[in-house]
């Protein structure tokens, strides 16, 4: 069998923690923070950990990380 190969996109984006979820930075904060509230601005800093739907499509594109 030939190695799976990891989406370059998704190596780029996300790592895992410890325990095996998936780190993702937040999205919206790229440009028009004019129109974005201060509350949303503050509370969108840093990364999140994504939902269960959307960690098992990230870990379909990176199987060697777990």
């Amino acid at each position: 069998m030939p190695k799976m190969k990891t989406k370059s996109a998704a190596k780029k984006r996300f790592s895992f923690t410890a325990s095996g979820r998936v780190k993702a930075g937040v999205a919206g904060k790229r440009h028009g923070m004019i129109k974005r509230t201060t509350k949303f601005t503050r509370q969108s800093t840093g990364t999140m950990i994504l939902s269960d739907s959307d960690e098992s499509i990230v870990k379909k594109y990176m199987p060697y990380n777990r």
